[in-house]
């Protein structure tokens, strides 16, 4: 494992564009379970509360379990190791961006500045009828739903719901990035959603080496992975720094 986490710190070093493409696995090590898996939130809650088409119906008792998911178990979360070094990656200019799957804002609030938010951010509220934008940090979500000071229409946090399209430029740039990378760090993503997913497999064909660091094999492993470092994204990360930032 040494030796492939030197080899990766060299690889780096050389290139001349370098993203990362990070899923659930990088947040649970701040305290924030994944969605799916055997400890994942859907065996807890019924995933149709993140359905569009029934949110529109079911805007109120939604927001019971939206707060529950998104605002109690997210709100004392920090970033954490992983966050950190990529953060100080990037202030060094060896990271160039990151395309991340989650919606927690860690990447932001641990210092990186390039990142695209392929699902949205929940940190971020958004009025369906007049397009208002809010901080969540303006609402306390001991009363709920929030509603638009504009229309007094709930509010929608501002992450793709099932049945929700990905923002446009979330996407362009998400894709625009992995066609200009030669090494594309892949960080605790399992592979399974799509078109996320499709990412680092257009970084992929289009030259790129894909590193994958994930404690088990994914969806990637086998088909996209050059060199996978096998472990919590924490760990391989500070020790990967070790040779980066000496």
């Amino acid at each position: 494992m040494e030796k492939l986490i030197k080899k990766t710190a060299g690889l780096i070093k050389k290139s001349n564009y370098t993203i990362a493409f990070t899923g659930a696995g990088i947040s649970v090590e701040s305290g924030i379970p994944p969605f799916r898996g055997e400890h994942g939130l859907w065996n807890k809650y019924n995933p149709e509360v993140l359905d569009l088409e029934y949110y529109l119906q079911n805007s109120e008792k939604c927001w019971k379990y939206i707060r529950e998911i998104f605002y109690d178990f997210f709100a004392d979360a920090n970033p954490n190791l992983a966050h950190q070094v990529l953060a100080k990656m990037e202030k060094e200019g060896l990271l160039n961006s990151i395309i991340t799957q989650n919606i927690d804002n860690l990447h932001q609030e641990a210092g990186s500045k390039a990142v695209h938010e392929f699902h949205g951010n929940s940190k971020k509220l958004k009025c369906l009828k007049c397009g208002k934008r809010y901080s969540s940090s303006e609402f306390d979500f001991k009363f709920i739903p929030p509603k638009c000071v504009n229309d007094g229409e709930i509010l929608k946090p501002d992450f793709i719901f099932f049945g929700e399209g990905i923002p446009e430029d979330a996407y362009a740039n998400s894709f625009a990035e992995a066609e200009k990378a030669e090494v594309c760090l892949v960080i605790g993503s399992t592979g399974e959603v799509m078109p996320a997913s499709h990412v680092p497999r257009t970084a992929k064909q289009s030259g790129a080496t894909i590193i994958e660091i994930n404690p088990e094999e994914s969806m990637f492993t086998k088909q996209l992975t050059d060199i996978h470092l096998k472990g919590k994204a924490g760990e391989i990360l500070l020790k990967l720094g070790e040779y980066l930032f000496e």
